[in-house]
């Protein structure tokens, strides 16, 4: 889950290697370093800390070669000594994304050879490797190839070395990476959003790609050693969509973006009504022939797939199930034949998601759905339709636009099932789309709400742990809700299904617990107030976000938002205000809210 990036080029490449860095410390951001070849001397900057610290420390570098890492540790705590690149002999330097899984063996026999080891990380073995490669070839792209055949496990690499002054090399496997070519200059990153300054020509390396970069080109190589050309493609994203503007954090800039992301989002849908070509040309003969839906995800991705788990088994008559992409893909179950595989990805790189698909196409006959807002991603590639989400780039770690699209597009592949099963009205279906046309205004209407949420957040901000309730679509929204405060407040709070409040979770309340419930005005109300009457019993705090009219409906609730519109998008814009109550009480709490500790944006490891 670390970041980096590479570039090469006839000007100084440190302060573009540094503008790269910050745009990746989402990745990790424990500790940071650059390797810079110039003259053919290397020479390695390394410090503990943010990148802010590393361009104090690299203030008077300057070269036309570099490579640069933020970390986010998986072997050694964070530390200078633990911080990339890492050196191989004294000809070599590496940074590294991913785990060597077969790290200790190689380190024991490359000991036994003589080399000498400074670190407690995986990343060091490969430094070593290619330098002990490089003793035998005499050539460092043969040395690269000899020493990635030896690791098991998943790593992007970038590599310069004294032994090629002019030449940088890259090469991945189960961790993306992409080029980024301009005028007689080549940069490399794990996210395309560290290149965005620099050009938006952009090439997606395959699985195994190794290229080989100097001033006049890249040349890439294939899993097999042989060369290869991949399409470049010029991306449509705007530089300034990186910028904080006048916004604190990216996550409050990136909660204000929803409802444009949400147009973005719908307008291909909204244009087409709930047809199967929303999902790609096979979409219709695989749908017409479903009888099982099986949704996987991580993280917030996850709850977005519990919450289409109840809309698309209301809509329509098929069977449903939601598996964590961690768990799934150890478990032993066959899929049924004409299952469909929605996998659900902010980032199209998630590590145990791409597994899990991999895991469940040997399962069975099955199709497979990606819902991600990376066009080019890994997951994309290996898919059999897509449906894209336009949330647009997305850096705080707290997922909140990426989700919210997320949304929109499962509640409009669960009205395509019901249309397609001709299990929907006419009037059902135009209601839908409606409602999906007054969605981004309802989202600005309850986001201009902030003020009376910062309210809350100020007395939530001295609790130590809180309660979530909801029920039905909104249960997964109080996981959500909860996952929220976590993340970013570092809060205990746990998200729980309104009625199992008695099973357990009671015992927890009392008037030191904030309760925070998602209700509609449904079938379910009743039920839901009669469980906050055993939180008011107990003295609990009660804050409710309601449809209009739930404060006449809980006039004992401490605190009562009502927010606007609503109705079968209950989930959607109920979402909003959980985000904001998160956002104000770290901020509150003087919490690093994009950058919480522990955490990173993409998983790209297990």
């Amino acid at each position: 889950m670390c970041g980096i990036v590479g570039a090469l080029s006839n000007r100084n490449v440190v302060p573009m290697l540094l503008a790269g860095l910050e745009l990746l410390e989402y990745r990790g951001y424990d500790s940071s370093g650059l390797g810079l070849l110039a003259g053919g001397q290397l020479q390695r900057i390394r410090v503990k800390g943010r990148v802010s610290e590393l361009a104090r420390a690299s203030a008077d570098a300057s070269a036309p070669i570099g490579i640069a890492h933020t970390r986010w540790a998986t072997h050694g705590e964070p530390s200078e000594a633990n911080a990339h690149p890492h050196l191989g002999g004294d000809t070599i330097l590496v940074v590294h994304n991913g785990i060597i899984e077969n790290h200790a063996q190689l380190k024991a026999r490359l000991m036994t050879a003589g080399y000498t080891f400074t670190s407690e990380t995986d990343t060091e073995v490969v430094a070593h490797l290619i330098h002990a490669e490089l003793q035998r070839s005499q050539n460092l792209l043969a040395a690269v190839q000899a020493s990635v055949a030896q690791l098991e496990g998943a790593y992007a690499l970038g590599i310069a070395s004294t032994t090629a002054p002019d030449t940088l090399i890259c090469v991945r496997k189960g961790s993306p990476l992409v080029l980024g070519s301009g005028f007689h200059e080549f940069f490399f990153a794990s996210d395309i959003a560290a290149l965005l300054p620099f050009t938006q020509r952009i090439t997606h390396l395959e699985e195994g790609d190794l290229a080989v970069i100097t001033q006049d080109r890249a040349q890439i190589y294939d899993a097999a050693g042989q060369p290869v050309e991949r399409p470049c493609r010029t991306l449509d994203i705007s530089p300034e969509s990186t910028d904080l503007g006048h916004y604190r954090h990216y996550m409050q800039k990136e909660i204000a973006e929803q409802p444009a992301a949400l147009a973005s989002t719908l307008e291909r849908a909204l244009q087409l009504g709930f047809q199967p070509a929303l999902f790609g040309p096979q979409a219709e003969a695989i749908f017409s022939q479903l009888r099982h839906v099986r949704i996987l995800a991580c993280g917030s991705s996850y709850h977005a797939g519990l919450v289409a788990q109840y809309w698309i088994e209301e809509m329509s008559d098929l069977a449903v199930s939601v598996d964590i992409a961690s768990e799934y893909r150890y478990r032993q179950a066959r899929e049924p034949d004409h299952t469909l595989i929605v996998a659900i990805s902010q980032s199209g790189e998630t590590a145990d998601l791409l597994a899990a698909v991999r895991s469940a196409r040997e399962r069975g006959n099955v199709s497979v759905l990606a819902i991600c807002n990376v066009p080019h991603s890994s997951l994309t590639r290996e898919a059999d339709m897509v449906a894209l989400t336009y949330a647009g780039i997305e850096i705080g770690v707290a997922s909140t636009k990426a989700f919210i699209t997320q949304l929109a597009v499962l509640f409009t592949l669960a009205a395509t099932f019901a249309q397609q099963q001709q299990r929907i009205s006419r009037e059902t279906l135009q209601h839908y789309q409606h409602a999906l046309t007054r969605l981004p205004q309802w989202c600005s209407d309850t986001l201009a709400l902030e003020n009376e949420i910062s309210q809350w957040a100020h007395e939530l901000s001295h609790a130590a742990h809180a309660l979530f309730l909801g029920r039905h679509q909104l249960f997964p929204i109080a996981l959500e809700g909860a996952l929220k405060l976590k993340e970013i407040a570092y809060i205990h709070a746990e998200g729980y299904a309104a009625g199992e409040l008695k099973h357990g979770p009671l015992a927890l309340v009392d008037e030191t617990m904030p309760v925070i419930v998602c209700m509609r005005n449904d079938r379910l109300t009743e039920k839901v107030l009669s469980n906050l009457r055993e939180v008011e019993a107990r003295g609990g705090q009660i804050y409710l976000i309601g449809e209009p009219g739930a404060a006449a409906l809980a006039p004992f609730a401490h605190r009562v938002l009502e927010i606007p519109g609503s109705g079968d998008l209950a989930a959607i814009l109920m979402t909003l205000p959980l985000q904001l109550l998160a956002y104000h009480t770290a901020c509150r709490k003087g919490t690093d809210v994009d950058k919480p500790r522990n955490l990173a944006k993409s998983v790209t490891v297990e």
